[in-house]
């Protein structure tokens, strides 16, 4: 993931704790960790849907002028085969941590916000709805994606949990009683 990642472990104590066992029951938890990167995969998409960062506060709004002349879904959540960010975001699995990223070069500016200035000249020269707009710089607003919410929290300890389970024997898919 060359664009933007970001790594998590398992920070908090409580999945940390989960983890330590599953761990020390399990000789290979990859699957674990990829089932937590599948989940975080279809968490970090769904709050391009809804345009809200992971701790759920709303991304800063379009500029007025740019909203009123924008086509389709633009580069956040482009379609077809080149997809827009939201698309592109993909989960990397190790054995104790998931990297949750994407590879569009434009990642880390919506993540982080940034300021955009010209490389060689004075100005950026672009078109803004109907008009032609030379400025020294442009301020992208961040509009994060990716980071862990309070749902992926209760998802992540849910995943660790039900694999601790099927491990030791008493999960619905281990044959084990309930």
């Amino acid at each position: 993931m060359s664009g933007f990642s970001v790594t998590f472990s398992f920070d908090w104590d409580e999945a940390r704790a989960a983890f330590g066992r599953l761990e020390r029951v399990m000789a290979d938890t990859t699957p674990i960790t990829r089932a937590i990167g599948t989940g975080l995969v279809t968490s970090t998409q769904d709050r391009f849907d809804d345009e809200v960062a992971p701790d759920g506060s709303a991304w800063a709004p379009l500029n007025p002028t740019y909203a009123a002349g924008k086509r389709g879904a633009g580069i956040l959540r482009e379609s077809a085969m080149r997809g827009g960010l939201q698309g592109s975001i993909t989960y990397r699995a190790g054995r104790s941590d998931v990297q949750v990223g994407s590879n569009k070069i434009h990642a880390g500016v919506h993540q982080g916000g940034a300021v955009i200035r010209p490389k060689n000249a004075g100005r950026l020269v672009f078109r803004l709805g109907n008009r032609i707009v030379h400025a020294r710089s442009v301020t992208i607003p961040k509009r994060e994606f990716v980071g862990i919410s309070s749902d992926d929290q209760v998802m992540i300890l849910d995943v660790i949990e039900g694999g601790l389970a099927r491990a030791l024997g008493s999960g619905p898919s281990s044959g084990g009683k309930r």
